[in-house]
């Protein structure tokens, strides 16, 4: 069965750091792309950051310069780097790994206090 499942989350004062991660079974890895996504209620889920499998990365302008998207494909792993953080960032960031088809996690929980 193809799973996606997100850690790192937390609650975390704004100008701080959080480390996410997303570990993939179930799929050949290395030739997804992956990608970061976030929600709050009342809102459509909004693209954070991807990554091809060739290494090429796409940012939301919302996070350039203080969000880095990474992977691992010896550990079926992506990662996103969320450095000076802000309580707009706050949310349910998932996980999605897209190539013929499409997978989501379930989803983690950032909030950013003031």
């Amino acid at each position: 069965q193809v799973q996606l499942v997100e850690s790192g989350g937390g609650l975390v004062q704004a100008g701080g750091s959080l480390r996410l991660s997303c570990a993939a079974s179930g799929i050949i890895f290395s030739p997804y792309t992956m990608g970061w996504y976030r929600q709050v209620p009342g809102k459509q889920r909004e693209l954070v950051a991807t990554i091809s499998s060739g290494g090429t990365t796409n940012y939301a302008d919302s996070v350039k310069g203080r969000f880095t998207i990474s992977r691992d494909n010896a550990k079926n792993t992506v990662y996103l780097q969320m450095n000076s953080l802000k309580v707009e960032d706050t949310g349910v960031y998932f996980c999605n790994a897209r190539l013929a088809g499409i997978y989501w996690g379930q989803g983690t929980q950032v909030t950013v206090s003031s």
